[in-house]
């Protein structure tokens, strides 16, 4: 299998780990810059950026040309789903009572406005760019919003759980790496798209949590919350039920 594919691979997978170890570094020294927590996110976006406008071996085009002759007529449509699991995992953790940084619905506020944030820009400069698919598909490729709101539920997660269970804070990149490469691997996106969409992502979910906007706002703050979540078959589709009462 070509080599640049595994590279490319890497430097995705790459993504994941250096998050994790970027937040315990964290952890150790709370007056560490922003920037400097940002390393990992910002090296995704630089890295992708120097893709997408290269040229040669390491150009786009090269690499995706290279990916597909290594998986030709490779389809899936788990990539539609994947993202969306790290948060599914935050809910089934909270009602299996495991402790997290936040309650419920704080959880869900810093989700609903990393994830608003996150499609503006995203969505910003695929307008702005334009670029074509590697599957024909016109415009509106550059970066990749599957990845960058699969990362935003990932670092969510991450968030929340780092301290109580790192290993469900971790799991939460698995899934949203896997959205990435399996964009690359449908011919949906570019290797560029993938990495700056995934830099974004982790970038502003951080700083959402390092900023805690409308941090004291909670109606529901001395009201009992129950929650009840089930999965769903129905004409051949699976589902999830959420049943919450105030």
């Amino acid at each position: 299998m070509n080599k640049f594919f595994f590279i490319i691979l890497f430097l995705i997978q790459f993504s994941s780990y250096a998050q994790i170890d970027s937040t315990h570094v964290f952890k150790q020294n709370q007056q560490k810059s922003f920037l400097k927590q940002s390393i990992v996110p910002l090296s995704l976006i630089g890295t992708g950026l120097f893709i997408n406008y290269s040229t040669g071996s390491f150009g786009k085009e090269n690499l995706q040309e290279k990916i597909q002759n290594s998986f030709p007529d490779f389809n899936t449509s788990a990539d539609e789903f994947l993202l969306y699991i790290p948060a599914l995992t935050m809910y089934a953790a909270d009602i299996f009572k495991v402790k997290s940084k936040n309650d419920i619905f704080t959880q869900t506020k810093y989700l609903a406005i990393a994830g608003i944030a996150n499609n503006l820009i995203t969505i910003g400069v695929k307008n702005l760019t334009k670029e074509d698919r590697p599957n024909g598909w016109v415009h509106y490729s550059f970066p990749s919003g599957h990845t960058s709101n699969a990362f935003v539920m990932a670092t969510v997660l991450h968030h929340e759980f780092i301290d109580s269970s790192p290993w469900l804070a971790y799991s939460g990149y698995l899934f949203a790496t896997t959205t990435g490469i399996l964009r690359v691997l449908n011919n949906k996106h570019w290797i560029s798209d993938v990495l700056v969409g995934a830099g974004i992502g982790i970038l502003v979910t951080d700083l959402v949590y390092r900023l805690e906007p409308l941090k004291n706002w909670n109606p529901f703050k001395n009201k009992k919350i129950s929650t009840i979540l089930s999965p769903t078959y129905f004409e051949n589709s699976i589902g999830l039920y959420a049943n919450i009462r105030f």
